[in-house]
């Protein structure tokens, strides 16, 4: 996989960038009426849904966390929490997601977020040679190496998804 420069890249491109990543950017023509975001990547892009990973926001114990979980599965909240040492989380308010991701829905990164915040990506990841998470807006993935996508989030690993 070549590292590749994107002209006027989004905050995630321009932080792979930054760091000296390798990736690729796909891009496809997002539909508006596409009922998952990253289920409509893995199928435009043919790759399997579980090599895909959507970007989620959770509360745990009232502090806003990323959850990173392949679109083929859904997110588990109370394994989310343990992995977090939190006694609960719930999905964050949308709005709150967009403002401290900087991100909109659909297309929030796991890169390139406006503030840091506690991460956890599920194990499956591992399973995978690279995998695709949004490159910061609809209709734009980036593939990069699992190690990577663990090392620039400072994620932790951990069961957090469920078929």
């Amino acid at each position: 996989m070549a590292r590749k420069k994107t002209a006027g890249g989004t905050p995630a491109t321009v932080a792979l960038d930054t760091a000296g990543v390798p990736f690729t950017v796909h891009e496809y023509t997002h539909d508006p009426a596409a009922a998952s975001y990253g289920t409509e990547a893995a199928e435009v892009l043919g790759v399997d849904p579980g090599r895909v990973f959507k970007t989620l926001l959770a509360e745990a114990d009232g502090a806003l966390a990323v959850a990173v979980v392949p679109v083929s599965g859904r997110l588990d909240l109370k394994a989310l929490a343990g992995a977090l040492g939190a006694k609960r989380a719930a999905m964050a308010d949308p709005a709150a997601a967009e403002r401290s991701t900087g991100y909109v829905l659909g297309g929030i990164s796991p890169l390139g977020q406006r503030k840091r915040l506690r991460t956890v990506v599920d194990r499956t990841l591992h399973d995978w040679p690279t995998v695709y998470v949004s490159a910061g807006r609809r209709g734009l993935e980036v593939e990069l190496a699992p190690a990577a996508l663990v090392r620039l989030t400072a994620a932790v690993t951990a069961p957090i998804s469920r078929d």
